[in-house]
This record gives structure tokens, sequence and C-alpha cells, in this order.
């Protein structure tokens, strides 16, 4: 008979993904055959839009992924980062269906990749399974929710300061890669205003600029100048997929 010690230890074995790890024993052998292992790189492209959909991403570790919309005036948008809580491609869908946003690599690191057949074939076998990944894509549903509300109505600099802390909690340190360009990007601004907005911070003893990162010095005062979009999602997570969202996670 499997002990609690022995079941802790063969969670750990697995792959540092939370969604991963939520998963039963049986209904991870049903897909651990086909999982592999993959490295990427900042800015990799895992999908285009209109490209079909036929892997599923896991970001593992302090890997994160980025889901950009393009506008039409040439800047693009970040709708939601997804990180060891979570997994990109396929997920509300049943895969094989054109991607509709470019996700591409935020911070690089380890990855594990699923083929979408193998997925659905797993789903078709255990109820469970389903329910795992029915309760991921509900979470990340409220993501997008949130994320488009906070779009609308909260400032720049509360924006701002919110995307550094929810980074901060899925990678682990107080360092964040990021430069003034690619915070413009992801905030749908241009450079200036997010210079202009690291400066301020800068002047508060918040933050440090290194070359390609940002260094954050007084977390609690930075986590007071966001908005609460992170926490609402967070509560979300906390109720519907308890101990997947990085800081709610146990015994990893």
């Amino acid at each position: 008979m499997l002990t609690r010690r022995d079941a802790a230890a063969e969670v750990k074995d697995r792959p540092y993904n939370n969604l991963l790890r939520r998963l039963d024993r049986a209904d991870f052998a049903l897909i651990e055959p086909y999982l592999s292992a993959a490295k990427c790189a900042p800015n990799d492209l895992l999908y285009n839009p209109g490209q079909d959909v036929e892997i599923v991403h896991f970001p593992c570790g302090p890997s994160l992924v980025s889901y950009v919309v393009p506008n039409e005036d040439g800047r693009d948008v970040e709708t939601i980062l997804i990180g060891r809580e979570g997994a990109v491609g396929g997920i509300v869908s049943h895969g094989y269906l054109p991607a509709y946003t470019r996700i591409c690599v935020k911070f690089g690191g380890p990855f594990v990749r699923l083929p979408i057949s193998r997925l659905e074939a797993a789903k078709a076998t255990s109820a469970s399974l389903r329910n795992i990944f029915a309760r991921y894509a509900d979470c990340m549903l409220a993501q997008m929710f949130q994320s488009t509300a906070c779009n609308a109505v909260h400032s720049i600099e509360q924006r701002t300061a919110k995307w550094i802390v929810s980074a901060m909690e899925r990678t682990e340190g107080e360092s964040v890669p990021l430069t003034h360009e690619q915070l413009a990007t992801l905030l749908g601004v241009g450079r200036s205003y997010a210079s202009r907005v690291i400066q301020t911070f800068k002047a508060e003893g918040i933050l440090e600029t290194r070359r390609g990162a940002i260094v954050v010095r007084q977390r609690a005062a930075l986590q007071l100048r966001a908005c609460l979009c992170n926490e609402a999602v967070k509560t979300h997570f906390g109720e519907v997929l308890r101990g997947v969202y990085p800081t709610e996670e146990a015994g990893n």
C-alpha cells in the first residue's frame, strides 16, 4: 500500500509543474509515457495565430509563457501569464483547432510537452482527468476576464506592480528579466510611459534596474502599489483547483 510519504516522494519525482503534480497516480500514469522534456529560451514562439494546436506545453519551475494579442496599429498586448500552475495549447478546445493568439516564452527554462491526441485519449478514459483540466480551463478563463477588466480600469502603475509581483510569484526570485521595452509591450503603452513608471518606483526605493532585468527591493511596498486583480485570480484558483497556484503549493 502506498504511504503518504511514498505518495509525496512520487509527486516530487514528476516534472515541476503543479497541474501535473495535482493528478492522482492513475491519471498521471495515463499520460506519463508520452511526456517529453524540452528547454525553451525567452521569446521562443509556441504558437502563432492560425496555427494548428497539436501540443500541450507545461511550463516547469520558473518558466513563464505569455499570451499576446497583436493589434491593427502594430502594438502587441499581453493578456495573461502562465507558469508552473498550468499549461498552454488545447486546454479549452479538443486541439487541432487554430490558435487565436500568439503564445511565446517569456522566461526561459524547462518545459514538458504532450501531444494533444494523447491527452484527449486519456481524458476519454478518465473522468477525474477531464475534471482537473476542466477546472484548470475555468481558472484560465477567470484570469482572462480579470485581465480584461484590469486593462480597462487600472492605472499603468497598478498594472506594472501587479505584473512584476505575479512574475515573482512564479519565478521564486527578486529579479525579473524584463526591459523597459518589453514592459511597454506587456502593458500596451509607449516605452516612455513604461520608463516613467519604473523611474517612479526606483525613486521610491521599491526596485532597481539592471541590464535586462528589474530587481525588487521592497516587495511589500510593490504589492501595495498593485491592483487586487492578481489576488482575485489566486482566490479563484484556491476555490476551484486548490494547491496549484505557486503561492499555494505544498511539498514541491
